[in-house]
């Protein structure tokens, strides 16, 4: 059973910073899409950015031109590095590796990394 790690998160003031991090116990293969997600209290989960095996990214428009995602690929790991966080971004982080084989999607979830800013 394959599970991911997630790291780096904590408590930081408003404009701070912080970089999350998610690897995989073991290699996994047919990896099309890693990315993050947060679920803040009383809220559903939300997507919030995602690269793709070839290196295209998407992400919210919260978050734009603050948060970035980048992989290791050899590590099959995903960073997201977070600039200027604001009091809204408080949520628990998880990290998403979707496996597509024959034209089927594997989701794989990381167990959630709390991100508290304060204002």
């Amino acid at each position: 059973q394959v599970q991911l790690v997630e790291s780096g998160g904590g408590l930081v003031q408003t404009g701070g910073s912080l970089r999350l991090s998610c690897a995989a116990s073991r290699n996994i293969f047919s990896i099309s899409t890693m990315g993050w997600y947060r679920q803040a209290p009383g809220k559903q989960r939300a997507f919030v950015e995602a690269i793709t095996s070839g290196g295209s990214t998407d992400y919210a428009d919260s978050v734009k031109g603050r948060f970035t995602i980048s992989k290791d690929n050899v590590q099959n790991t995903v960073y997201l590095q977070m600039n200027s966080l604001l009091p809204e971004d408080t949520a628990v982080y998880y990290c998403n590796f979707r496996r597509s084989v024959l034209r089927v999607d594997y989701d794989y979830w990381g167990q959630g990394t709390q991100v508290t800013v304060s204002s």
